[in-house]
């Protein structure tokens, strides 16, 4: 048995030291993830803001290290969590446990290799040469600067990390003076081994208790054959509401005719002429296939795509054969660099290829494992810019490499402000690749009347199988429980939820007139104080565009400037409206009085174009399951969580979240929908809210 303090104790004591406050969500949600760890059973936590999970999760995480020896992973899906944990939160941390647990605490950030200076790219590599289709004066003069700049910065950084560089540069920059994991000569054939930025970190980080990674890192490291992350028996996911989405990330492939072109430069040097002019012709039949398809998914193979695929998979092979090895006989360093970048492009290229031709072994659409389409890149900036066509393949569904890797090698924690949807975890859980027939606690929170029945529930276990996420018979094989740790604010009392049932349907056309009349007068009652969360930027700017010359404050608009700085505008002054899209949706932290109103246009569905949810609602719909409640629906109700999470950031703040789509009062989803959002005090009538909103302005401001 333990002889450590136990982690209620732990929790009092590292709260005092730092400052604050106990907090009841933050002890029961202490309590189950050290319980989850002791008993190696999965987690599930619903902590709403305020609630102080990072302490709730990093106090027992922390006494499990010290106590076992064994590392904890803590994952998260942005870098400014990353730098908050690792900046502030750990320090203190480990400052405030040293008495109690014996020993200060140890922690570290690892992450991929390509985010460091390479000193063999810069010192004896070979300078890639840019994507001749982007031959732009000032863009290669502004990249020529760039590189310059972070070569005279490796005599200055201890780090070499690009998030320590400010200010930043462009990714085409720093490719020239960084490598991926698979390029990498490997610290036994590289002169810089010593001194690699990338080795250093990782060595910093194999022995700690705490490394803090992201969600891209724990994909790698799941399918990769090398271990990327040290050993360990916990991880902590925070931010879990992305995972899906950054693991997807990782997984998709992409080709087209430039990216074959590049290869086919990169090759240049190491093979025949022949050889090359074979591989470059190949990427200009695709390119030429490309071109003469409309965007969109691939149900079936085009005519004629099968023989140009078949074929460039066969020049992609002739060209790796031809290279051989990249530490071929008498090659110095130079050449095997050049060597490794080539083979790793080539290689990835032709396992994607492989890949997307046998995604149509499978005839029926709805049983495949992934997903083909064909999206457009856009070019340069400005007036100029234009797009060209890429082949994309992504897979229907990671809950399978999630069950067969994370969840089976390591017991998981998994938190966010927003994880329950339409009132419990299952619909999340269910993407993760954990069913609903494996939760040991029974029932979740807040399931209620307006839940969907059985027959409508938003991922039924048939689904799921359907999906590739799970097999039939294996859900018995992995537990898991879910805890909805609460929030520390008063919600009913705090703010109010608007539904303007009485405005018309969003259509494709634009802001309806009624629409940006209830807005302007919305914004006039709370004067200023919003941030408008819309569901494209071409509404924003619509919105933006019509109201500055009707209302007496300011309107920022995103894409004005960086989306920091906007932020700290918005802050900074009350009277001032910031307008925006997805990124604001949850990157927006303003407590006070600078945000008392959020506007959310319409219910961010996915886009019906968009070909992944399309075939996984279409595989669910085969099976006999609610495609759209589980896919567009589960989507929409939480983008609309964390929109509507927006308001409220402190105990005092108050104000409204106003929804401008009646369907959210008057279509058979809104109250599934409604049942995802904060119990916020509920109405359909906008005098109410705009006396609620101008007795808020009366009041002087915090």
């Amino acid at each position: 048995m333990s002889q450590l303090p136990p982690v209620t104790e732990l929790l009092d004591g590292a709260v005092t030291a730092l400052s604050g406050r106990r907090r009841d969500g933050q002890v029961r949600m202490a309590s189950a993830v050290a319980h989850a760890i002791d008993v190696g059973e999965h987690l599930a936590v619903q902590a709403g803001t305020g609630t102080g999970k990072s302490l709730a999760y990093l106090v027992p995480a922390i006494r499990h290290a010290v106590d076992s020896g064994d590392t904890v992973v803590v994952s998260t899906a942005t870098i400014a969590l990353q730098r908050q944990l690792v900046e502030r939160d750990l320090p203190r941390l480990a400052d405030a446990l040293t008495g109690p647990l014996g020993r200060k605490p140890t922690f570290a950030i690892l992450k991929g290799r390509a985010n460091y200076l390479c000193l063999h790219k810069i010192h004896a590599g070979t300078v890639e040469e840019p994507d001749n289709e982007l031959f732009d004066a000032f863009e290669l003069s502004r990249t020529g600067r760039e590189v310059t700049r972070l070569r005279e910065w490796v005599s200055d950084t201890e780090t070499g990390d690009r998030d320590d560089l400010s200010p930043g540069v462009t990714d085409r920059a720093w490719r020239q003076v960084s490598v991926s994991a698979r390029e990498c000569l490997g610290a036994a054939h590289c002169t810089y081994a010593e001194d690699c930025f990338a080795e250093r970190s990782r060595r910093a980080s194999a022995q700690v208790d705490v490394i803090v990674t992201n969600h891209a890192m724990l994909a790698i490291d799941a399918m990769s054959p090398a271990n990327v992350l040290p050993e360990h028996d916990v991880v902590i996911i925070d931010e879990a509401h992305e995972l899906v989405d950054r693991i997807t990330a990782v997984t998709t492939d992409e080709v087209s005719a430039a990216s074959v072109a590049n290869l086919s430069r990169r090759c240049g040097k190491l093979v025949d002429e022949e050889t090359v002019d074979a591989l470059l012709g190949a990427g200009e039949q695709l390119g030429e296939l490309l071109e003469s398809m409309p965007p969109g998914e691939w149900t079936s193979l085009p005519s004629g795509a099968a023989a140009i695929l078949a074929m460039l998979r066969d020049r992609l092979w002739q060209t790796r054969t031809a290279i051989g090895p990249a530490r071929g006989a008498g090659a110095d360093e130079s050449t095997a660099a050049a060597r490794s970048a080539a083979l790793t492009g080539i290689d990835d290229a032709h396992d994607m290829i492989v890949r997307l031709l046998g995604t149509f072994d499978e005839p029926d659409a709805s049983k495949r494992r992934d997903v083909v389409w064909v999206g457009l890149e856009r070019i340069g900036r400005g007036p100029a810019a234009s797009t060209r066509p890429v082949l994309h393949v992504a897979p229907l569904s990671v809950g399978g490499l999630l069950r067969s890797t994370l969840f089976s090698g390591a017991t998981v924690i998994l938190t966010s402000a927003t994880l329950t949807i339409g009132g419990n975890f299952d619909a999340l859980a269910a993407t993760w690749g954990l069913p609903a027939d494996a939760r040991t606690d029974g029932p979740s929170p807040g399931k209620g009347a307006d839940t969907p029945a059985a027959d409508d529930d938003p991922v039924p276990l048939r689904d799921l199988t359907a999906t590739g996420q799970i097999a039939p018979s294996d859900s018995g094989r992995v537990r898991w429980t879910g805890l909805d740790a609460g929030s520390p604010f008063d919600y009913p009392k705090s703010a109010i939820l608007y539904v303007a049932r009485h405005l018309p349907r969003p259509g494709r056309d634009g802001l309806a007139p009624v629409t940006l009349d209830e807005i302007a007068g919305l914004i006039t009652a709370a004067g200023g104080r919003t941030l408008g969360l819309f569901s494209s930027m071409r509404a924003a700017r619509e919105a933006t565009d019509a109201l500055t010359p009707r209302l007496n404050v300011p309107i920022l608009c995103q894409g004005d400037d960086t989306t920091s700085s906007l932020v700290k505008r918005f802050a900074d002054d009350p009277a001032t409206c910031l307008f925006g899209t997805l990124s604001l949706w949850q990157g927006v932290d303003v407590p006070g009085p600078s945000l008392s109103l959020v506007l959310i246009d319409r219910i961010p569905f996915p886009r019906p174009d968009d070909p992944l949810a399309t075939a996984r609602q279409r595989a669910i719909d085969a099976r006999g399951g609610n495609g759209f409640l589980s896919v567009s629906a589960n989507h929409a109700a939480l983008l609309l969580a964390q929109g509507a999470g927006r308001l409220l950031r402190s105990v005092d703040d108050r104000g409204v979240v106003a929804i401008l789509d009646s369907r959210l009062a008057t279509a058979g989803y809104g109250g599934y929908l409604m049942a995802s959002l904060p119990p916020f005090w509920r109405t359909t009538d906008s005098s109410v809210v705009k006396s609620a909103l101008s007795r808020l302005t009366a009041v002087p401001l915090r």
